[in-house]
Protein backbone atom coordinates (compact mmCIF):
# COMPACT_ATOMS: atom_id res chain seq x y z
CA UNK A 1 0.00 0.00 0.00
CA UNK A 2 1.13 3.54 -0.86
CA UNK A 3 2.06 5.70 2.15
CA UNK A 4 0.44 8.80 2.63
CA UNK A 5 2.87 11.78 2.23
CA UNK A 6 4.31 12.87 5.46
CA UNK A 7 2.00 16.46 5.11
CA UNK A 8 -0.83 14.44 6.01
CA UNK A 9 0.18 13.64 9.46
CA UNK A 10 1.62 16.91 9.85
CA UNK A 11 -2.23 18.31 10.75
CA UNK A 12 -4.59 15.12 11.19
CA UNK A 13 -4.53 15.11 14.72
CA UNK A 14 -5.62 19.33 14.98
CA UNK A 15 -8.28 18.94 12.15
CA UNK A 16 -9.96 16.05 13.91
CA UNK A 17 -9.80 17.74 16.77
CA UNK A 18 -11.41 20.57 15.41
CA UNK A 19 -13.91 18.84 14.13
CA UNK A 20 -14.61 17.13 16.94
CA UNK A 21 -15.23 20.48 19.10
CA UNK A 22 -17.29 22.30 15.91
CA UNK A 23 -19.36 18.55 16.68
CA UNK A 24 -19.36 19.24 20.21
CA UNK A 25 -20.89 17.10 22.85
CA UNK A 26 -24.18 17.27 22.53
CA UNK A 27 -26.24 14.20 23.72
CA UNK A 28 -28.84 13.83 21.11
CA UNK A 29 -28.60 10.83 19.43
CA UNK A 30 -28.01 12.51 15.96
CA UNK A 31 -24.92 13.40 16.77
CA UNK A 32 -24.06 9.78 17.45
CA UNK A 33 -24.34 9.37 14.36
CA UNK A 34 -22.03 11.81 12.96
CA UNK A 35 -19.28 10.94 15.57
CA UNK A 36 -19.74 7.12 14.20
CA UNK A 37 -19.37 7.94 10.38
CA UNK A 38 -16.25 9.57 11.50
CA UNK A 39 -14.35 6.93 13.10
CA UNK A 40 -14.64 8.07 16.52
CA UNK A 41 -17.16 6.14 18.01
CA UNK A 42 -18.88 1.96 17.29
CA UNK A 43 -22.51 1.86 16.69
CA UNK A 44 -22.69 1.17 19.99
CA UNK A 45 -21.61 4.36 21.13
CA UNK A 46 -18.38 3.21 22.60
CA UNK A 47 -15.47 5.62 21.79
CA UNK A 48 -12.42 3.92 19.06
CA UNK A 49 -10.40 5.21 16.32
CA UNK A 50 -11.78 3.41 13.43
CA UNK A 51 -10.98 4.52 9.59
CA UNK A 52 -11.27 8.36 8.85
CA UNK A 53 -10.14 8.55 5.39
CA UNK A 54 -7.28 10.35 4.22
CA UNK A 55 -8.52 14.05 5.23
CA UNK A 56 -7.26 15.12 1.39
CA UNK A 57 -9.30 18.04 1.20
CA UNK A 58 -8.70 19.31 4.61
CA UNK A 59 -4.68 18.82 4.25
CA UNK A 60 -4.49 20.71 0.92
CA UNK A 61 -6.51 23.52 2.59
CA UNK A 62 -3.91 23.26 5.61
CA UNK A 63 -1.00 23.33 2.84
CA UNK A 64 -2.13 26.45 0.67
CA UNK A 65 -2.43 28.28 4.04
CA UNK A 66 0.76 27.45 5.54
CA UNK A 67 2.92 27.91 1.92
CA UNK A 68 1.48 31.62 1.92
CA UNK A 69 1.58 32.80 5.68
CA UNK A 70 3.27 30.44 7.97
CA UNK A 71 0.44 30.54 10.90
CA UNK A 72 -1.41 27.68 9.91
CA UNK A 73 -3.84 27.66 12.73
CA UNK A 74 -5.90 29.80 11.35
CA UNK A 75 -7.11 27.67 8.60
CA UNK A 76 -8.26 24.99 11.25
CA UNK A 77 -11.92 25.85 11.18
CA UNK A 78 -11.71 25.79 7.59
CA UNK A 79 -10.10 22.82 6.88
CA UNK A 80 -12.45 21.35 9.12
CA UNK A 81 -15.33 22.44 7.58
CA UNK A 82 -14.47 21.37 4.50
CA UNK A 83 -13.77 18.03 5.83
CA UNK A 84 -17.44 18.12 7.47
CA UNK A 85 -18.81 18.87 3.97
CA UNK A 86 -16.69 16.11 2.18
CA UNK A 87 -18.22 13.88 4.93
CA UNK A 88 -21.54 15.25 4.29
CA UNK A 89 -21.41 14.04 0.44
CA UNK A 90 -20.21 10.68 1.27
CA UNK A 91 -23.49 9.93 4.07
CA UNK A 92 -26.16 10.73 0.92
CA UNK A 93 -23.51 9.67 -2.06
CA UNK A 94 -24.07 6.28 -0.07
CA UNK A 95 -27.82 6.60 0.31
CA UNK A 96 -28.15 7.56 -3.41
CA UNK A 97 -25.70 4.23 -4.39
CA UNK A 98 -27.46 2.39 -1.97
CA UNK A 99 -23.42 1.07 -0.66
CA UNK A 100 -23.76 -0.63 2.71
CA UNK A 101 -20.29 0.16 3.56
CA UNK A 102 -17.95 3.04 4.05
CA UNK A 103 -14.45 2.43 4.97
CA UNK A 104 -14.45 -1.03 5.80
CA UNK A 105 -17.64 -0.21 8.28
CA UNK A 106 -21.27 -0.67 7.60
CA UNK A 107 -22.60 2.91 6.14
CA UNK A 108 -24.50 5.33 8.03
CA UNK A 109 -27.75 4.66 6.46
CA UNK A 110 -27.36 1.00 6.58
CA UNK A 111 -27.19 0.60 10.64
CA UNK A 112 -29.89 4.00 11.19
CA UNK A 113 -31.80 3.82 8.29
CA UNK A 114 -32.27 6.34 4.69
CA UNK A 115 -34.30 9.45 6.34
CA UNK A 116 -32.43 9.62 9.70
CA UNK A 117 -28.69 9.38 7.35
CA UNK A 118 -30.56 12.15 5.47
CA UNK A 119 -31.00 14.25 8.74
CA UNK A 120 -27.32 13.68 9.48
CA UNK A 121 -25.67 14.84 6.78
CA UNK A 122 -27.56 17.82 6.03
CA UNK A 123 -26.49 18.63 9.79
CA UNK A 124 -22.94 17.61 8.98
CA UNK A 125 -23.28 20.74 6.19
CA UNK A 126 -25.03 23.04 8.51
CA UNK A 127 -22.12 22.63 10.94
CA UNK A 128 -19.77 23.21 8.11
CA UNK A 129 -21.08 26.76 7.38
CA UNK A 130 -21.37 27.36 11.20
CA UNK A 131 -17.73 26.52 11.86
CA UNK A 132 -16.44 29.33 9.86
CA UNK A 133 -17.78 31.59 12.89
CA UNK A 134 -14.97 30.46 14.53
CA UNK A 135 -12.92 32.70 12.07
CA UNK A 136 -12.92 35.18 14.58
CA UNK A 137 -11.47 33.52 16.78
CA UNK A 138 -8.47 34.14 14.53
CA UNK A 139 -8.80 38.08 13.56
CA UNK A 140 -9.91 36.95 10.22
CA UNK A 141 -11.38 40.14 8.60
CA UNK A 142 -15.20 40.27 7.93
CA UNK A 143 -14.46 40.07 4.00
CA UNK A 144 -12.03 37.48 4.13
CA UNK A 145 -14.47 35.30 5.94
CA UNK A 146 -17.45 36.22 3.19
CA UNK A 147 -15.03 35.38 0.46
CA UNK A 148 -14.21 32.00 2.51
CA UNK A 149 -17.96 31.30 2.57
CA UNK A 150 -18.67 32.22 -1.10
CA UNK A 151 -15.95 29.83 -2.06
CA UNK A 152 -16.81 26.78 0.17
CA UNK A 153 -20.53 27.27 -0.84
CA UNK A 154 -20.07 27.66 -4.38
CA UNK A 155 -17.98 24.21 -4.38
CA UNK A 156 -20.40 23.18 -2.48
CA UNK A 157 -23.22 23.66 -5.01
CA UNK A 158 -21.06 22.87 -7.84
CA UNK A 159 -20.47 19.10 -6.22
CA UNK A 160 -23.91 18.79 -6.05
CA UNK A 161 -24.58 19.70 -9.70
CA UNK A 162 -21.82 17.03 -10.46
CA UNK A 163 -23.72 14.40 -8.23
CA UNK A 164 -26.58 15.62 -10.51
CA UNK A 165 -25.24 14.79 -13.74
CA UNK A 166 -23.52 11.99 -12.42
CA UNK A 167 -27.21 9.85 -11.44
CA UNK A 168 -28.79 11.31 -14.74
CA UNK A 169 -25.56 9.12 -16.46
CA UNK A 170 -27.18 6.43 -15.53
CA UNK A 171 -30.22 6.65 -17.30
CA UNK A 172 -27.94 7.55 -20.54
CA UNK A 173 -26.22 5.81 -23.43
CA UNK A 174 -24.90 8.72 -25.27
CA UNK A 175 -21.93 10.02 -22.41
CA UNK A 176 -19.09 10.89 -23.69
CA UNK A 177 -15.57 10.92 -22.10
CA UNK A 178 -15.71 14.72 -22.53
CA UNK A 179 -18.85 14.90 -20.73
CA UNK A 180 -17.60 12.94 -18.25
CA UNK A 181 -14.53 15.09 -17.18
CA UNK A 182 -17.10 17.79 -17.00
CA UNK A 183 -19.23 15.93 -14.45
CA UNK A 184 -16.50 15.21 -12.59
CA UNK A 185 -15.16 18.59 -12.98
CA UNK A 186 -18.38 19.95 -10.46
CA UNK A 187 -18.79 16.42 -8.57
CA UNK A 188 -15.05 16.00 -7.69
CA UNK A 189 -12.35 18.52 -8.60
CA UNK A 190 -14.69 21.64 -7.06
CA UNK A 191 -13.97 20.99 -3.12
CA UNK A 192 -10.74 20.21 -4.15
CA UNK A 193 -10.17 23.20 -5.49
CA UNK A 194 -11.99 24.88 -2.93
CA UNK A 195 -10.07 23.72 -0.20
CA UNK A 196 -6.94 25.30 -1.74
CA UNK A 197 -8.22 28.37 -2.90
CA UNK A 198 -9.72 28.39 1.03
CA UNK A 199 -6.27 28.32 2.63
CA UNK A 200 -4.64 30.51 0.03
CA UNK A 201 -7.23 33.50 0.11
CA UNK A 202 -6.59 33.34 4.13
CA UNK A 203 -3.48 34.95 3.29
CA UNK A 204 -3.18 36.73 -0.15
CA UNK A 205 -5.71 39.42 -2.19
CA UNK A 206 -8.01 37.43 -4.25
CA UNK A 207 -6.45 37.97 -7.84
CA UNK A 208 -3.36 36.02 -6.71
CA UNK A 209 -5.26 32.82 -6.30
CA UNK A 210 -5.89 32.12 -9.59
CA UNK A 211 -3.14 29.25 -9.94
CA UNK A 212 -4.58 27.93 -7.12
CA UNK A 213 -7.73 27.31 -8.99
CA UNK A 214 -6.60 26.02 -11.51
CA UNK A 215 -3.77 23.42 -9.55
CA UNK A 216 -6.65 22.31 -7.61
CA UNK A 217 -8.90 21.50 -10.80
CA UNK A 218 -6.23 19.46 -12.80
CA UNK A 219 -5.17 17.19 -8.88
CA UNK A 220 -9.54 17.09 -8.44
CA UNK A 221 -10.12 15.27 -11.84
CA UNK A 222 -6.99 13.68 -11.51
CA UNK A 223 -7.88 11.97 -8.12
CA UNK A 224 -11.41 11.43 -9.72
CA UNK A 225 -9.84 9.26 -12.65
CA UNK A 226 -7.53 7.41 -10.41
CA UNK A 227 -10.68 6.30 -8.25
CA UNK A 228 -12.61 5.43 -11.02
CA UNK A 229 -9.84 2.55 -11.76
CA UNK A 230 -9.73 1.44 -8.16
CA UNK A 231 -13.68 1.39 -8.64
CA UNK A 232 -13.47 -1.19 -11.14
CA UNK A 233 -10.07 -2.79 -10.63
CA UNK A 234 -8.63 -2.14 -6.71
CA UNK A 235 -7.78 -4.44 -4.39
CA UNK A 236 -10.82 -5.00 -2.06
CA UNK A 237 -8.14 -5.09 0.90
CA UNK A 238 -7.21 -2.03 0.08
CA UNK A 239 -10.39 0.24 -1.29
CA UNK A 240 -12.19 -1.29 1.23
CA UNK A 241 -14.66 -1.85 -1.48
CA UNK A 242 -15.32 -5.04 -3.59
CA UNK A 243 -13.49 -5.83 -7.08
CA UNK A 244 -15.70 -4.04 -9.80
CA UNK A 245 -17.74 -2.59 -7.28
CA UNK A 246 -18.64 0.43 -9.54
CA UNK A 247 -19.42 -2.07 -12.55
CA UNK A 248 -21.86 -4.10 -9.98
CA UNK A 249 -23.23 -0.53 -8.83
CA UNK A 250 -23.81 -0.25 -12.72
CA UNK A 251 -21.77 3.38 -12.25
CA UNK A 252 -21.22 4.88 -15.63
CA UNK A 253 -17.39 5.79 -14.26
CA UNK A 254 -14.61 6.61 -16.81
CA UNK A 255 -13.68 3.08 -18.10
CA UNK A 256 -17.16 2.36 -18.93
CA UNK A 257 -17.96 5.72 -20.78
CA UNK A 258 -15.18 5.28 -22.59
CA UNK A 259 -16.09 1.70 -23.75
CA UNK A 260 -19.54 2.73 -24.50
CA UNK A 261 -18.15 5.12 -26.98
CA UNK A 262 -14.86 2.89 -28.57
CA UNK A 263 -16.57 -0.50 -28.77
CA UNK A 264 -17.62 -2.33 -31.88
CA UNK A 265 -21.71 -1.80 -31.88
CA UNK A 266 -22.20 -5.35 -31.24
CA UNK A 267 -20.06 -5.17 -28.23
CA UNK A 268 -21.59 -1.44 -27.49
CA UNK A 269 -25.31 -3.00 -27.73
CA UNK A 270 -24.38 -5.41 -25.12
CA UNK A 271 -23.17 -2.95 -22.75
CA UNK A 272 -25.94 -1.16 -23.24
CA UNK A 273 -28.04 -4.17 -22.60
CA UNK A 274 -26.71 -5.48 -19.63
CA UNK A 275 -26.62 -1.60 -17.52
CA UNK A 276 -30.14 -1.58 -18.32
CA UNK A 277 -31.02 -4.71 -16.44
CA UNK A 278 -31.57 -4.02 -12.81
CA UNK A 279 -29.00 -6.01 -11.55
CA UNK A 280 -25.79 -7.02 -12.57
CA UNK A 281 -24.40 -10.79 -12.34
CA UNK A 282 -21.81 -12.17 -11.59
CA UNK A 283 -21.34 -13.53 -15.55
CA UNK A 284 -21.83 -10.01 -16.68
CA UNK A 285 -19.63 -8.29 -14.68
CA UNK A 286 -16.28 -10.84 -15.49
CA UNK A 287 -18.45 -10.21 -19.52
CA UNK A 288 -17.59 -6.20 -18.65
CA UNK A 289 -14.32 -6.50 -17.73
CA UNK A 290 -13.37 -8.69 -20.73
CA UNK A 291 -14.76 -5.60 -23.03
CA UNK A 292 -12.71 -2.86 -20.94
CA UNK A 293 -10.01 -5.70 -21.59
CA UNK A 294 -11.07 -5.43 -24.72
CA UNK A 295 -10.84 -1.87 -25.70
CA UNK A 296 -8.11 -0.99 -23.39
CA UNK A 297 -10.41 0.93 -20.94
CA UNK A 298 -7.92 1.04 -18.18
CA UNK A 299 -4.84 1.87 -20.46
CA UNK A 300 -7.03 5.12 -21.59
CA UNK A 301 -7.66 6.31 -17.88
CA UNK A 302 -4.46 5.86 -16.61
CA UNK A 303 -3.40 7.96 -19.70
CA UNK A 304 -6.27 10.67 -18.95
CA UNK A 305 -5.03 10.42 -15.04
CA UNK A 306 -1.28 10.87 -15.99
CA UNK A 307 -2.02 13.94 -18.46
CA UNK A 308 -4.27 15.69 -15.79
CA UNK A 309 -1.28 15.05 -13.17
CA UNK A 310 1.24 16.69 -15.16
CA UNK A 311 -0.84 19.65 -15.67
CA UNK A 312 -1.10 20.16 -11.95
CA UNK A 313 2.29 19.11 -11.82
CA UNK A 314 3.48 22.17 -14.33
CA UNK A 315 1.16 24.53 -12.78
CA UNK A 316 2.53 23.93 -9.04
CA UNK A 317 6.15 26.21 -10.60
CA UNK A 318 2.89 29.07 -11.09
CA UNK A 319 2.00 29.31 -7.28
CA UNK A 320 3.20 32.17 -5.56
CA UNK A 321 4.47 29.91 -2.27
CA UNK A 322 7.10 29.40 0.10
CA UNK A 323 9.76 27.21 -1.42
CA UNK A 324 10.20 24.94 1.09
CA UNK A 325 6.90 23.24 0.45
CA UNK A 326 7.14 22.77 -3.42
CA UNK A 327 8.17 19.39 -2.50
CA UNK A 328 4.67 18.98 -0.32
CA UNK A 329 2.76 19.78 -3.79
CA UNK A 330 4.83 17.79 -5.78
CA UNK A 331 4.46 14.27 -3.30
CA UNK A 332 0.71 15.06 -2.72
CA UNK A 333 0.28 15.01 -6.43
CA UNK A 334 1.99 12.19 -6.93
CA UNK A 335 0.43 10.25 -4.48
CA UNK A 336 -2.78 10.89 -5.92
CA UNK A 337 -1.53 9.45 -9.05
CA UNK A 338 -0.49 5.95 -7.89
CA UNK A 339 -2.42 5.43 -4.92
CA UNK A 340 -4.15 2.55 -4.35
CA UNK A 341 -6.99 2.96 -1.89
Amino acid sequence: MEELPEIFNRFREEIDNEMKSIISENDLPLYDMLRYHMGWIDEKGNPGDFNKGKFLRATLCMLACISTGKDYKKALPVAAAIELIHNFSLIHDDIQDNDIQRRHRPALWYLWGKPQAINAGTAMKVLANLAILRLQNYKIPYIKQIEIFKILNESCLKMLEGQYLDISFEDKSDVSPDDYIIMIERKTASLIEGAILIGAVLNLDFDKIIPFKIFGNYLGIAFQIRDDILGIWGNEDKTGKPHASDIRKKKKSLPVVFALKQSPDKIKKDLQKIYARKIINEKNVEKILNYLETVKAKDFCEDKCKYYYNLAINEIKNLPVFEEYIDSYKKISKFLLIRNF
